[in-house]
């Protein structure tokens, strides 16, 4: 940055003192610059193979679409071994996702839900809920809370790597697994508690 205003700088100085010495240039164009005349590029019209014949249009993009479906196919991830540090970035992507989209949905259910009489004040939620069999009631809540969980541990993760600390590759994996582990036992602890 102070290169660059020094430069600046300087170089303002310079034209205004001597304004025509870089408009007009002090040398002649050497001689070969004068002299040599590039070469245009031609190409001669492309004209077809004399063994071959024209097929219409209809037919000719079915071919197309024949010859593309035999090419191979790229095999993208599953060359891949799977990896920690960009499974998690791919689950936090989609914790994130699912969650935005539930809040975004509740939200416009909860706000459309006196106009075509639904009931989805907390009172009738919670005893609706309360209705469920105990074993439905610990899935729902550990569904629930492995979004929130998940998130929030590796949202704590990534805040720490913003320091410049647990960047090193095994220092990735092994907060990975951490965040896992914590992922499923705090989950779990909310899906039980209160029973």
């Amino acid at each position: 940055m102070i290169a660059q205003r020094f430069t600046q700088t300087s170089s303002r100085r310079i034209f205004a003192r001597r304004p025509i010495s870089f408009t007009s240039t002090p040398f002649s164009a050497p001689a070969i610059i004068t002299v040599y005349k590039p070469l245009t590029q031609s190409r001669p019209a492309a004209t077809l193979p004399p063994n071959t014949t024209t097929i219409p249009q209809p037919d000719a993009s079915a071919l197309l679409a024949s010859q593309r479906r035999a090419r191979p196919v790229s095999p993208h991830l599953t060359i891949y071994q799977t990896q920690i540090p960009w499974t998690l970035s791919a689950l936090n992507r989609i914790t994130g996702s699912i969650l935005s989209g539930g809040f975004y949905i509740f939200g416009a259910l909860y706000l459309a839900s006196p106009l075509f009489g639904w009931h989805l004040e907390s009172s009738a939620l919670a005893a609706s809920f309360a209705e469920l069999p105990t074993a439905v009631k610990v899935l729902l809540k550990f569904g629930v809370a492995l979004p929130f969980t998940f998130h929030g541990f590796n949202g704590v993760r990534h805040l720490v790597w913003d320091t410049g600390r647990e960047f090193a590759n095994k220092s990735v994996v092994r907060t990975g697994y951490v965040v896992m582990g914590l992922t499923v036992v705090s989950s779990a602890g909310l899906a039980v508690w209160g029973l």
